[in-house]
C-alpha cells in the first residue's frame, strides 16, 4: 500500500524543522519539504535515516510559488508565515491540488477565507487551523484538565510565556495581530479584556509590569489578554469567569512591545521593528536558557462538591510544541480522525493523545496539582 505523501512547507525553519522530526517519530516517512533555500532543505533532508524526503522548492508569497509543490500531496503542512499576511494562501493551494492541509496558524482570518471561498466538504478534504502551541495547545491542555474528573469548570487562570528567540514569522506576526488576526478584521484580541459572567468584559484586569510567578523563574511582566480562542474555550467548557495574561520575562522585549503600536502608528517601517524584536529578544535571552511554560488553574465542581485543579507546562521552546500539534493534527486527519471541513486544532484533537505524545516524546514536562476527582487531596507528579 502507497504511503501518504506528506509536504511540510517551511520545513528548514524554527518550527518546520522540528515538525518534520516530529513526523519521523510518528512514523511517517518519505516527506516532502518545501522552501525558499534549497541548501537548508537539504540540511533537513540529509537528517532523514532513511533517506526518502525530497525536497522542493516552494515560495507561499509568490504566484503559483506552490504549485509544484503542493502537487502530488495527500497532505500539506504549513509552517509558513506571516501567518495574517499569508491568511488561507497555503490551504487553498493545497486544496487545489486535492489535497488536505494542516496549518501550525492560520486562525480565524483563514478560517473565514475558507469558509467564503472553496467547499472541502463537497471535495472530501480537510483543513485544521491554528495547530500550535498558541493558538492551539492553549486550548487542548485547559480542555484535558477539566475531563479529569470535573463535572462542571466553573474558573479558569492561564497564564503563557516564556524567553526564547524570536523568529521573522513570529515577530511579523505580532505586530499584525495588533490590527489583524480576529474575526471580521479584528484584532487578534483584547488586552485588559476577561470574562465575566461568561461575556466579555473591557478593562477587567490591570497590567503588572514587575512581578514574580511560581512557573516562571525570576521577574515578569504580565499582561491580561482575551485572543478570540480563550472566548471560545469559555464557552466551550461553561466558563462564569476567565482571566488570560500573556508573561514576559524579558525586560527588552516588553519594553519595545510597549512602544508597539504608537511606533506603528505614525508610520515606522514594519520590518525595522520587527528586526529589533529580534535583536531584543536575543539581548533578553543571553546568558539565560530559554524555555516556555503555560500553566493553568482551574476550578469547578465534581460530584457535587467544590473541585480544583492544576496543570503547568515547561517546556525548552514554544517551537517545538507547535511542531507537535502541527504533526498531531496531520497524524489525525491521514488516520481518518477529523471529519471534512474547515476547523480548529482544539475543537478536532484529543486532548488526552496529545498530552500522552508531549510527555512520552519528552516535548515538556506537565505537572498536575490537584484532582478534581477528590478536592480535598492533591497531588503531584510529572505526568
Amino acid at each position: 500500500m502507497t504511503k501518504p505523501l506528506i509536504g511540510v512547507l517551511g520545513a528548514s525553519g524554527a518550527v518546520g524543522r522540528a515538525a518534520v522530526r516530529e513526523l519521523r517519530a510518528l512514523g511517517h516517512a518519505g516527506l516532502r519539504l518545501g522552501g525558499r533555500t534549497p541548501s537548508a532543505l537539504c540540511a533537513v533532508a540529509e537528517e532523514d535515516p532513511t533517506g526518502h524526503d525530497e525536497t522542493v522548492w516552494a515560495d507561499a508569497t509568490a504566484p503559483d510559488g506552490l504549485r509544484g509543490f503542493t502537487e502530488g500531496c495527500d497532505i500539506v503542512l504549513n509552517c509558513v508565515g506571516p501567518t495574517y499576511r499569508l491568511r488561507a494562501t497555503v490551504a487553498l493551494a493545497a486544496l487545489a491540488a486535492g489535497a488536505h492541509c494542516v496549518d501550525v496558524a492560520g486562525d480565524d482570518p483563514a478560517a473565514e477565507d475558507l469558509l467564503k471561498g472553496s467547499d472541502p466538504v463537497r471535495d472530501g478534504r480537510t483543513v485544521v487551523l491554528s495547530a500550535g502551541a498558541l493558538p492551539g495547545l492553549s486550548s487542548l491542555l485547559p480542555r484535558w484538565l477539566a475531563g479529569q474528573g470535573m463535572d462542571e469548570a466553573g474558573e479558569l487562570t492561564a497564564y503563557c510565556g516564556g524567553l526564547e528567540s524570536c523568529s521573522p514569522t513570529v515577530a511579523h506576526d505580532l505586530m499584525l495581530s495588533l490590527t489583524s488576526g480576529g474575526a471580521d478584521g479584528a484584532a487578534y484580541g483584547e488586552a485588559l479584556a476577561a470574562i465575566r459572567g461568561g461575556r466579555r468584559v473591557s478593562r477587567a484586569l490591570r497590567v503588572d509590569e514587575d512581578t514574580v510567578h511560581a512557573a516562571f523563574p525570576g521577574r515578569v511582566a504580565v499582561q491580561p489578554y482575551l485572543s478570540g480562542e480563550s472566548e471560545r474555550l469559555a464557552t466551550v467548557l461553561g466558563l462564569d469567569r476567565l482571566d488570560w495574561y500573556n508573561v514576559h520575562p524579558g525586560p527588552a522585549v516588553r519594553a519595545l512591545l510597549n512602544l508597539l503600536p504608537g511606533r506603528l502608528a505614525a508610520g515606522e517601517d514594519p520590518a525595522e521593528l520587527a528586526r529589533r524584536l529580534i535583536l531584543a529578544a536575543d539581548l533578553d535571552l543571553a546568558g539565560r536558557k530559554p524555555y516556555y511554560a503555560m500553566e493553568f488553574a482551574l476550578s469547578g465542581t465534581a460530584s457535587g462538591k467544590p473541585a480544583a485543579a492544576g496543570l503547568t507546562l515547561r517546556a525548552a521552546s514554544s517551537y517545538r510544541l507547535t511542531a507537535a500539534v502541527g504533526a498531531l493534527a496531520v497524524d489525525a486527519v491521514l488516520r481518518g480522525g477529523v471529519p471534512t471541513g474547515v476547523h480548529f486544532a482544539c475543537d478536532v484533537l484529543d486532548p488526552d493523545t496529545v498530552v500522552r505524545h508531549l510527555r512520552t516524546h519528552g516535548v515538556a514536562d506537565l505537572r498536575l496539582t490537584g484532582t478534581a476527582a477528590d478536592a480535598e487531596q492533591v497531588e503531584e507528579g510529572v505526568l
